[in-house]
């Protein structure tokens, strides 16, 4: 029973399967005839929109041709146009140009006629020109008959006496012109100076090449010394300063051409002598030291200079260089403070002169750095100087102004002439610098003997320690207008033949005297 009803159940699913394909395949087929129409349809509009595009493009194709032939017609048009306009222009301009050429022609005619009339008149005065020369030739032969004298000797006559006149006129011009210069620069230029001479005060430390340092006692020569001279020995190498030991009671000579080296020795003989252990080691870390302290005072120096001036964005290099100044002297004058008065007067010159005043401070404040290292390098140290400057990162200006502050080259601005003058003043100043007395008296004679070598010169007096010379000339060979000339050219011999500070003063004294006895 069972086994029937599972076999009425599977022929049962066999039929539902059967018919469920069955409805599928007629769903199927009857979706396909409902899709073929819907293609149908889409196909036939398709079509139908097709053709209305196709009429409305052959439309628009038709329009569009039709306004490029008018807009073809009308551009042709315009062309035309502007051809007859420019036909009409090309006729109008030939018919000038065949005016111009007629006008050109017509010139030329005239040209050539004037061109005939010149060249006959050329002519005519060659052959006058000619004839003026013969005249002029016999009347030369004439006159150097009659006169004795060629015509070359007469022209160097008339020549001379032309150039003593123009010489005369010049100096005359040239004394009043200065005159006037001087009556309204002098003044200036004196309160100027007494200015900043007025507003700078300065301290001046001789050095020498020797310095000497005192000892407690006499035993302390013998410790210097040391065992076979070891100890002296190892100060020597170790500061590169010659010590000398003699009789000297209580002191010991220390001799060296470079200040800085115969400084750092005598701090470091003097801690040496108060610390009381004096051998080759402690020797050598005692001047390692000190040569440390004093490149660190050396910079505080320089620092110290370039703040009290103002003077800013040095480089460092240049610092340590102005404090390598303060052991450096020239003619008994300390460099360093040289420099800095040379600042001073600069700045306060410039003030003056309404020009900058940082410039010309800095200008004067390494006018002269080439004498911390001048031991060291050959050359000028003006020319030292100016190539640390410019080294360094120096404008262009102040370099200049080192190069040319003792004159090695030529002045190009005001600067150069400050510095110069500066210079002069903070040397030349009495008491700034000192001479040896063979010296002194050598420039002063060589000041008398230049003045002596001009003709018409009777006395010369050098006075004011050779910073004035007065001159007495004869009064029959030596014009009023003469002297004034004569005076620059004894300046002009001194500036070339002596090396001096400052500047000397020429006076040229022209008298006439009457003498007669009453018997």
């Amino acid at each position: 029973m069972n086994t029937l009803n599972t076999l009425i159940y599977v022929l049962i699913f066999v039929a539902a399967l059967f018919l469920g394909f069955i409805l599928a395949r007629f769903v199927q087929r009857k979706k396909i005839g409902e899709y073929e129409k819907i293609g149908k349809k889409i196909l036939e509009d398709a079509k139908k929109e097709a053709d209305v595009l196709i009429r409305e493009a052959s439309i628009q194709a038709k329009d569009v041709a039709i306004q490029a032939k008018s807009e073809l017609e009308q551009e042709i048009k315009a062309r035309r146009l502007e051809l007859q306009n420019t036909e009409k222009r090309l006729s109008q301009k030939e018919s000038n140009l065949d005016k111009k050429i007629d006008v050109i022609d017509k010139k030329e005619d005239e040209l050539s006629r004037k061109e005939r009339e010149i060249i006959n008149k050329q002519t005519y005065f060659d052959n006058k020109i000619k004839e003026y020369d013969s005249l002029l030739g016999k009347e030369r032969e004439r006159l150097e008959k009659i006169s004795g004298l060629t015509s070359e000797d007469a022209k160097k006559m008339l020549m001379q006496m032309m150039e003593n006149e123009a010489k005369y006129e010049a100096l005359k011009i040239c004394k009043k012109i200065e005159e006037e210069a001087r009556e309204k620069a002098d003044k200036k230029a004196k309160e100027i100076i007494a200015l900043s001479i007025q507003r700078y005060a300065g301290d001046y430390v001789g050095e020498d090449t020797v310095s000497s340092v005192s000892l407690p006692n006499e035993e302390m020569k013998g410790r210097i010394i040391g065992r076979e001279g070891r100890n002296i020995r190892a100060l020597e190498a170790a500061t590169g300063v010659d010590i000398i030991i003699d009789d000297t009671p209580e002191a010991v000579i220390l001799s060296c051409f470079n200040p800085i080296r115969r400084e750092v020795a005598k701090i470091a003989i003097g801690r040496l002598i108060s610390d009381g252990r004096i051998h080759p080691a402690r020797i050598e870390e005692i001047v390692s030291k000190v040569a440390e302290e004093m490149e660190e005072k050396l910079k505080e120096a320089g620092e110290q200079a370039v703040f009290d001036l103002g003077v800013h964005n040095v480089h460092p290099e240049l610092v340590k260089l102005l404090g390598r100044l303060k052991f450096r002297s020239s003619y008994a004058q300390n460099v360093y403070q040289h420099s800095l008065e040379v600042a001073f007067i600069c700045g306060v010159i410039a003030s003056e002169l309404r020009l900058n005043v940082k410039e010309a401070k800095r200008a004067g404040l390494l006018h002269d750095i080439g004498k911390a290292v001048d031991h060291e390098i050959e050359g000028s140290h003006a020319f030292i100087g100016a190539d640390l400057a410019k080294k360094y990162g120096e404008h262009e200006a102040i370099v200049h102004a080192i190069l040319a502050h003792h004159e090695d080259v030529e002045t190009v601005s005001l600067l150069d002439v400050i510095v110069q003058a500066s210079d002069a003043l903070s040397g030349a100043r009495p008491g700034a610098r000192r001479e040896m007395l063979e010296t002194y008296i050598k420039r002063l004679e060589e000041l008398e003997r230049i003045a002596n070598s001009f003709q018409g010169v009777e006395k010369s007096y050098a006075i004011q320690a050779g910073r004035e010379i007065r001159i007495v000339v004869n009064s029959e060979k030596i014009s009023d207008e003469a002297i004034y000339m004569l005076s620059k050219d004894i300046a002009k011999k001194i500036e070339t033949d002596l090396s001096y500070p400052g500047q000397i003063k020429i006076v040229v004294i022209r008298e006439t005297r009457a003498v007669e006895y009453a018997k």
